[in-house]
C-alpha cells in the first residue's frame, strides 16, 4: 500500500488520559517520524505535534484511537499526493 506523509496536532486539556495517549503513541511508533511536546503552562494546555508516514489504514487507526480520548483533541493534515 502507498504511504502518506502528514502531521497530527494533539491538544491535551485534561491530563487524566495522558497514560493512555502515550500507550497509543507507543503502539503506533512505526508511523511516527518525529514528536515534539510543548507545555503551555499559563493556559494549562500541552501540545504534541507528530510528523507521520504510513498507509491510510495505519493513520486512520491512530487518528481514531486519539479521537476517542476524553480531554484530548487531535487533528490530522496530509501532504497533497
Amino acid at each position: 500500500m502507498e504511504k502518506r506523509i502528514g502531521a497530527i496536532i494533539i491538544l491535551i486539556k485534561d491530563k487524566e488520559n495522558v497514560q493512555l495517549l502515550n500507550e497509543i503513541l507507543t503502539r503506533h511508533a512505526s508511523v511516527i517520524i518525529g514528536r515534539q511536546g510543548i507545555p503551555i503552562r499559563e493556559k494549562g494546555i500541552n501540545v504534541i505535534s507528530l510528523v507521520i508516514e504510513g498507509t491510510n489504514d495505519e493513520i486512520s487507526t491512530l487518528s481514531g484511537q486519539l479521537g476517542r480520548l476524553e480531554g484530548i483533541t487531535s487533528k490530522a493534515v496530509f501532504a497533497k499526493e
